[in-house]
């Protein structure tokens, strides 16, 4: 299928896209790298009025230090992140998940932001971003304001994003995963969306934080204290069946359930290795 017909414009500041959002509300959408946006057109799941191009506004698309915080700019692509000379030493969990994100022929144009957009509860950087509690920021005429990632994702595919609003940047706390850090996914073939992915990093108190993405309707995270072996597979027992799961043609929710519950301890004794 093809898209219905809409209007193009390639914005040249922030301000021309605020206006635009502000004119045209939710019959606008906003195209950086368009990895799922196009799709989702092309099905015709999403009909906009009118496509908003930021690919070229020049401070959207800065890596930088703000604060204690990573900030990566609404036009950053995960390519550009993956490869950033910093990174594992800020941000060493992004490091490990981050070539999970599809190919790197699809990394060169999807953006950060962009995945964290779309809120698809299998995909690796929102857990990414609610496992090291990073947060959201949105602009619209009206001003800004920062969600954290539970305030963010509100649902599969849903987040708390007004209609005139737009994310220009995501920040992640620096550091966090620096005493350990680990990532993996169960998918059909390298590349796929996941069908589970679970993430873990050692706190500064030697807690082990525990994110999982796919199992529920977006990316849920637990704080594991230190325990022996068994009362850590009881905890994760737990936070499985708590979460519940869904059915779908990729794989039921006991499937989910169960690989959550074999992978998990897996994870976090990476975690814990490397923390040496």
């Amino acid at each position: 299928m093809k898209p219905r017909p809409f209007d193009y414009v390639r914005a040249d500041s922030v301000a021309e896209v605020l206006e635009l959002l502000a004119r045209h509300g939710e019959g606008a959408r906003i195209l950086a790298g368009g990895q799922s946006l196009m799709a989702m057109m092309n099905l015709r799941l999403v009909q906009p009025e009118v496509l908003i191009d930021i690919s070229r506004i020049a401070e959207l698309g800065e890596i930088r230090i703000v604060g204690d915080m990573l900030e990566v700019g609404a036009t950053v692509t995960q390519a550009r992140l993956e490869a950033w000379p910093k990174l594992e030493e800020v941000a060493p969990f992004i490091a490990r998940a981050i070539p999970w994100v599809g190919h790197f022929q699809t990394r060169n144009r999807g953006t950060v932001c962009g995945s964290i957009a779309h809120a698809d509860p299998s995909s690796e950087l929102p857990l990414s971003l609610a496992l090291l509690e990073g947060e959201v920021v949105l602009r619209s005429c009206r001003g800004e304001r920062c969600l954290k990632a539970p305030e963010f994702q509100t649902g599969m595919l849903t987040t708390a994003r007004e209609a005139d609003e737009m994310i220009t940047a995501v920040r992640f706390p620096i550091g966090v995963g620096r005493k350990g850090a680990a990532f993996r996914e169960v998918a059909r073939r390298h590349g796929d969306f996941a069908i589970v992915g679970i993430g873990a990093v050692v706190a500064g108190d030697g807690n082990i934080r525990l994110g999982v993405g796919g199992v529920s309707d977006r990316p849920r995270t637990i704080t594991l204290p230190r325990a022996d072996e068994s009362d850590l597979q009881d905890r994760i027992e737990r936070f499985a069946w708590e979460l519940g799961g869904y059915d779908d043609i990729h794989a039921s929710a006991r499937y989910r359930r169960d690989i959550l519950r074999r992978l998990a301890p897996r994870v976090i004794q990476e975690a814990l290795q490397c923390n040496g």
